[in-house]
């Protein structure tokens, strides 16, 4: 597989120049990715889907994260990003039906990973059952969770030290149902989930 090429920038988001993805992480330079939160309406009640990420990911395998994510190449825009929902997921969405949250920066710092992120996070909102429809790509996902939003919120918010999940939209080799702890998804910045859970509950209300 060849070597992601992604564009470094400022913290602003001004372009720099084009560096590997291996580089981008070794230095820590700022870069873009694309973040798409899926809700599902059901009966009136909002629930997200957390993505369980492959046991084969080389960062943070089996840990729950964001629904759909990924770079932006050096050769892509923003608009470009939303292919990584049908890579990883096998749903086809549009561009055009994603809510934009606007741009999070997202930082981590671990031992020979350096994440300096800016996110343009967005909101897939759906009133369609999705169970069953996920095709998800194996070297990535292992499966889907799907919690309730309200739950999903009071967890980033520190307000719940544990919540449950309602279904499982995953292959059968994954648990039925997973009790998570803030320690059982990828670990980002302080105050990045804290933010995306504010600005979804503003789309819903």
């Amino acid at each position: 597989m060849d070597e992601e090429m992604i564009m470094a920038c400022e913290e602003d988001g001004t372009p720099i120049r084009i560096a590997t993805r291996e580089e981008i992480h070794i230095k820590g330079l700022w870069h873009e990715t694309f973040h798409c939160w899926i809700v599902e309406i059901v009966d009136g009640t909002p629930y997200i889907h957390l993505q369980l990420r492959s046991s084969d990911k080389k960062d943070f395998p089996d840990l729950l994260d964001i629904s759909a994510a990924g770079h932006i190449l050096a050769h892509e825009s923003i608009v470009d990003g939303v292919r990584e929902i049908e890579e990883e997921l096998g749903i086809d969405v549009k561009f055009e039906d994603l809510i934009s949250l606007g741009v999070i920066k997202d930082q981590l710092s671990l031992k020979n990973f350096k994440d300096n992120e800016r996110c343009h996070v967005f909101l897939y909102k759906t009133a369609h059952d999705l169970n069953g429809a996920y095709r998800f790509q194996k070297e990535e996902v292992a499966g889907m969770f799907k919690f309730d939003f309200q739950d999903f919120y009071h967890l980033c918010m520190g307000d719940k030290e544990r919540i449950e999940s309602t279904d499982e939209l995953a292959s059968s080799h994954t648990p039925s149902r997973k009790s998570v702890a803030l320690a059982d998804l990828v670990p980002h910045g302080a105050s990045y989930l804290k933010q995306v859970v504010i600005r979804i509950q503003k789309e819903l209300d």
